[in-house]
């Protein structure tokens, strides 16, 4: 959603948000790993969690976890540099995620008793994104929000923007709210995940579509098509924080595919079973711990060197 950077961070863009004519390949690589780990590793978490502790046990620990997660957003806001601002948005929002909305719609499932569902006596949904659909109006609400009172880097919001109140647009959205990189990291991750979690669930269901209607996999198709364009823009930012927070909503787009084909059982998702295939997850643990530390080195050079300019 937000794909804007500082100008204090990178001398060749000149304003936020503003692309170089110049590629950058590995920001946008590394940036897009770095996102592209954190999916089947949250899965894994949330997988031997709930396989290897009780369930009072799972929640306590889900709420710590989200807890966590919105204390790490918070100090975001006060950290410099955009580049760490956005790694600590982007943790905190995935602790966040997966302890305040996964884990509590789990509990509230188990709670009351909602059933899976289940297709040839294979659990294909699970209870908790079975009601998660019932948080669509407030998804909604947050979204009427952002599209009436903000003027943001998003390209899908301001398309909606034009779109809708055409010469109005300056009238409605005029301004941008108080920028802080960390939320704005934050409230990108949870918007786009909770988007797609709910447009998977529409599809997924047979009272609308079904999960091998043929508007599913159009759905699946431009997502992936959709993500090879946001990648394409990628290359062109020079700002390795605004690279992070464009490959957050590349790599949601490009997993909704990945989702797809999952479910209908095109490959095994091995990251179901983490205690299987313990040798990938543990490597594709280390090789998004590699790529934290590198960021956070490479943020930690550039503001050492800045200050000594400055000095």
């Amino acid at each position: 959603m937000e794909v804007q950077t500082s100008n204090i961070e990178d001398q060749n863009t000149k304003s936020t948000g503003q692309k170089s004519k110049k590629i950058y390949p590995w920001r946008a690589i590394a940036s897009f790993l770095l996102v592209l780990f954190t999916m089947p590793l949250g899965h894994a978490i949330m997988i031997l969690m709930e396989k290897f502790m009780d369930p009072t046990a799972v929640h306590y620990a889900g709420f710590t976890m989200g807890f966590v997660g919105l204390v790490m957003v918070i100090i975001g806001v006060f950290v410099k540099g955009d580049t760490r601002q956005t790694l600590w948005g982007l943790i905190g929002g995935l602790l966040f995620w997966t302890g305040w909305v996964e884990f509590l719609f789990l509990y509230y499932a188990r709670r009351y008793g909602v059933p899976p569902e289940i297709e040839n006596g294979q659990v294909v949904t699970k209870p908790e994104y079975l009601i998660m659909p019932a948080s669509f109006g407030m998804w909604m609400m947050v979204m009427t929000m952002y599209i009436f009172s903000t003027k943001n880097g998003c390209d899908f919001i301001t398309w909606i923007q034009k779109k809708c109140f055409g010469r109005r647009k300056q009238q409605i959205a005029f301004q941008p709210m108080t920028r802080h990189t960390s939320i704005v990291t934050f409230m990108e991750l949870n918007m786009m995940l909770w988007a797609l979690y709910l447009l998977l669930m529409f599809c997924y269901d047979k009272n609308f579509l079904g999960d091998h209607h043929p508007v599913t996999y159009l759905i699946g198709v431009s997502c992936l098509v959709g993500s090879l364009f946001m990648f394409k823009r990628q290359l062109f930012l020079a700002s390795w924080g605004a690279n992070i927070r464009m490959a957050i909503a590349t790599v949601i787009i490009f997993w909704t595919p990945v989702e797809i084909l999952g479910r209908i059982n095109f490959f095994h998702e091995f990251w179901v079973e983490p205690e299987k295939y313990t040798f990938l997850m543990v490597c594709i643990l280390i090789a998004f711990i590699f790529l934290l530390l590198y960021f956070w080195f490479k943020a930690s050079k550039r503001r050492k060197f800045k200050s000594q300019s400055v000095g």
